[in-house]
């Protein structure tokens, strides 16, 4: 074959040795580099196609360019294809996706948790949902765990508002200190956007108020605490929240101060300071006039002494004109 090649091209074989090497090192080349992927990625590829994850070696390969960290990526799809979650690359939860959430900084594996936790309860949870939930900054396995185990809210919340009770005064005047528990469950399909638990607190919190307001008397609210629960509930508090309230449950009352009564009084004092104050200011008003008055009479007896002292004087002028006479002389 060679002499063929030497007779029919000699330049060609001239250089074939030169092109043997070159296959040569292109395929030690290549030798080295799967050896080396191999090294590196074979143990994570072999887990996942042990596991049927879905997970190929270029993608893996591709993970270590794109700065991913390949063992979280398929611990996160053998977790998924073992637990029987759709993986798959049109709809599922493909490799992709994963990847995609984790350089988005996302909790990969919190967002796994979450779904094979929803999937187990019953709960209509896909990947997309979960890594927006995620990416949104909620703890998506905590809303579904508190959708599956409802959790219960102190209304007030002493460690947000620093107060323990409710202060609400009924229509008689009598204060009644209230603490609520709110039972709650979490909605997803509002959590991104949704209100959050101080919306609630704070929604619970007004219209206990305002049903104890209107109440004619706080013995009816005593009686019969179920009444304001249920007055509350009916209100559709949790609307537009990340909640839905399962119940609202008056834990403890107390009768408080007469805040009427001690209003009443603190008017009847206010009127009879004001009383008294108009009273000094009529009798400051009469010391006045009287002074004003005194003042008139001695202004006035000064002017009768002026013209009493011009008598003597007008007779005297009188007589020397020769216009006034006496007796004797007439």
């Amino acid at each position: 074959m060679l002499d063929l090649l030497s007779f029919s091209c000699p330049m060609l074989a001239q250089s074939w040795p030169s092109v043997l090497l070159g296959l040569g090192v292109l395929l030690c080349l290549g030798v080295g580099i799967g050896a080396i992927v191999a090294l590196i990625y074979g143990n994570l590829w072999l887990q996942a196609y042990m596991a049927d994850a879905d997970v190929s070696m270029s993608h893996l390969v591709r993970m270590g360019f794109c700065k991913v960290n390949p063992r979280i990526v398929v611990r996160a799809k053998i977790m998924a294809a073992q637990s029987g979650m759709d993986i798959s690359r049109q709809h599922g939860t493909s490799t992709q996706r994963v990847e995609a959430h984790y350089l988005a900084g996302g909790n990969v594996m919190g967002v796994i948790h979450s779904i094979i936790a929803a999937n187990r309860a019953g709960i209509d949870l896909d990947f997309d949902r979960a890594a927006a939930i995620d990416l949104a900054g909620r703890d998506v396995l905590d809303a579904v765990q508190t959708s599956v185990n409802p959790k219960v809210i102190d209304c007030p919340d002493p460690h947000r508002s620093g107060k323990t009770t409710l202060s609400a005064i009924a229509k008689n005047g009598v204060e009644l200190k209230i603490r609520a528990r709110v039972t709650v469950r979490t909605n997803l399909l509002q959590l991104i956007g949704g209100a959050t638990e101080e919306t609630i607190i704070a929604r619970v919190g007004e219209s206990i108020i305002s049903s104890i307001g209107s109440s004619d008397s706080h013995l009816t609210v005593l009686e019969n605490p179920d009444m304001i629960s249920k007055a509350v509930l009916d209100r559709g508090l949790d609307a537009q929240t990340a909640f839905a309230i399962v119940s609202i449950d008056i834990a403890d009352i107390d009768v408080g101060e007469n805040i009427g009564a001690r209003l009443q009084a603190d008017q009847a004092e206010a009127d009879t300071r004001r009383a008294r104050a108009m009273a000094e200011q009529r009798r400051a008003e009469a010391i006045a006039k009287e002074q004003e008055m005194k003042a008139k009479v001695a202004a006035n007896r000064a002017q009768l002494i002026l013209s009493e002292a011009e008598v003597p004087k007008a007779m005297a002028d009188a007589f020397r004109a020769g216009k006034l006479h006496g007796d004797n002389a007439s």
